[in-house]
């Protein structure tokens, strides 16, 4: 375990890197599966896009802070997580996350992972908000976001076009007060 940045139970976050753009990777953002609920897989993903956006995020890191979520049993990159879109007036950030070791699914990393980035948002950070969006057939994360304490704000009709058919996208946001009681 080296370069951790936060650290919970099971897994820990640190910075992601360069070394962490592989075909193990690439092929995440091309499984139908792990992102059956996301933006992803819709056009072929490769290695050179996934260095494109790691220089992204290197030019952006006063808006975004994106981790890389690592197994601390095997010390393995399991996944990412992110806030992004970080407005330093209104002391807000959209929450994102992608498991892509399908081997970690069920196994309550993801809650984990939730919990540590909003602590991290809210106590260290000092946001006062932080939001998600996904799709409205993510049951798994609706369950999670009620969890977390984050109220549903909305639903954007048939915003995401995914697997030939149209889906809502449903909103929800948590207040650092209401996260912290």
């Amino acid at each position: 375990m080296n370069n951790i940045f936060l650290k919970g139970k099971t897994i820990y976050f640190r910075p992601l890197e360069q070394k962490d753009l592989t075909m193990e990777y690439v092929s995440w953002m091309n499984d139908s599966e792990v992102c059956q609920f996301n933006s992803h897989s819709t056009f072929p993903y490769t290695i050179e896009k996934s260095e494109a956006y790691y220089q992204h995020l290197q030019q952006s890191a006063n808006t975004i802070i994106a981790l890389a979520i690592i197994d601390i049993s095997s010390n393995k990159h399991i996944g990412n997580i992110s806030l992004q879109g970080i407005n330093w007036i209104n002391n807000s950030a959209e929450f994102a996350i992608i498991l892509g070791d399908k081997s970690f699914w069920g196994r309550g990393v993801a809650s984990e992972a939730f919990f540590l980035m909003f602590d991290y948002g809210f106590t260290r950070l000092n946001l006062h908000r932080i939001y998600y969006g996904t799709s409205s057939k993510n049951l798994a994360v609706h369950k999670l976001a009620v969890k977390m304490k984050m109220t549903q704000e909305g639903i954007r009709k048939e915003a995401m076009f995914k697997n030939g058919e149209y889906v809502d996208i449903i909103e929800y946001g948590v207040l650092k007060n209401d996260f912290l009681k």
